[in-house]
């Protein structure tokens, strides 16, 4: 029997997280009980404190058993704590040891959506692949620069740990460890039981570009300003350095650090940004989109639509249009 071991952190952690992977993991002992195999998992609720309280008392959660009595277990399982990382780290910091400890005897960690901050204030992620929810890809890769954040994934696992993206997306690692532990058609029975999409690995669909700006080079920031106003229209690389009187090189250097994406990335994401939404909200064909937004080269739009989204502009338009998902 594996043992699993749901943290239960001081903050305001995320109930969803915990009660939602208790459940699961435990509905995975029910499925197996009905194909007449014993039991796989024992869960349990593990603390630093006898009682945590959640969303200024509104919740409080009593764990099972504190860090000290779990001498050996196989998976972690980490909740999204929200606030400060660093706050979090300083509040949580008790659970570090511990979790060290059990990594190096063989136990798997998994985060759920920004308690990869979490995680990677502990090292562990260091050098390792890493998932988070799409709105903190940003900060997270300011401040931790050693960790290969794929902020488009909605999991990840590299050495025996395991990440997920943004907020529900922790029930598609669930599934995904479960099929690992359990096999594959037990997952699938998760899956159903939950109304889980158990195939989807991307959260590219879901992310709403809205600039990177939280930085302090002022020039940069103009030039960021530039694209989202003039979208529509060809802009050059060469046409911005000469606006803010830089040099080639040192605007695209710069850009890149300051904003994370290239001068080029970025005025595709402006410009995927805008023909989203109005896939989202209008009845306009995938060609007036495109030539609204700047493009003139149809294979060129939905290749890049593509990469950017995860889907291409039909299925897109299908998804998220209010007309066509009230239709549907």
């Amino acid at each position: 029997m594996k043992h699993i071991s749901i943290l239960i952190p001081h903050g305001h952690s995320s109930v969803v997280n915990i009660e939602g992977s208790h459940q699961i993991m435990n509905e995975v002992n029910n499925i197996r009980s009905k194909m007449g195999k014993p039991a796989l998992f024992k869960v349990q609720l593990v603390g630093i404190a006898k009682e945590a309280s959640q969303r200024n008392g509104l919740f409080i959660i009593s764990p099972d058993v504190m860090i000290e009595d779990v001498k050996k277990t196989d998976l972690i399982l980490i909740p999204a704590v929200h606030g400060d990382p660093k706050k979090v780290m300083q509040d949580n910091a008790a659970f570090v040891p511990w979790i060290l400890e059990q990594y190096n005897n063989g136990a798997e960690v998994a985060t759920m959506c920004i308690a990869s901050f979490f995680l990677a204030g502990t090292g562990l992620l260091d050098g390792k692949q890493c998932a988070t929810h799409w709105s903190a890809a940003n900060t997270f890769r300011a401040l931790f620069p050693g960790v290969n954040l794929v902020d488009d994934k909605i999991m990840t696992e590299d050495d025996g740990i395991y990440t997920s993206g943004g907020a529900y997306s922790f029930t598609n690692l669930l599934v995904y460890i479960i099929e690992k532990y359990a096999g594959r058609d037990v997952a699938i029975m998760i899956a159903k039981s939950f109304m889980i999409d158990i195939d989807r690995i991307s959260q590219s669909p879901f992310i709403i570009f809205q600039g990177q700006k939280a930085h302090d080079d002022e020039q940069i920031r103009k030039a960021q300003e530039y694209i989202e106003q003039n979208f529509d229209d060809k802009i050059t690389v060469d046409q911005l350095a000469s606006m803010l009187a830089l040099g080639r090189r040192n605007m695209e250097r710069r850009f890149k650090k300051a904003t994370s994406n290239t001068v080029v990335e970025y005025i595709q994401r402006v410009k995927i940004e805008a023909a989203k939404k109005n896939l989202e909200n209008s009845r306009k064909n995938i060609n007036e989109v495109m030539y609204e937004v700047g493009y003139s080269d149809t294979k060129a739009f939905r290749t890049i639509f593509k990469r950017i989204t995860g889907l291409s502009p039909v299925e897109y338009r299908t998804k998220y249009n209010k007309e066509t998902v009230m239709m549907a």
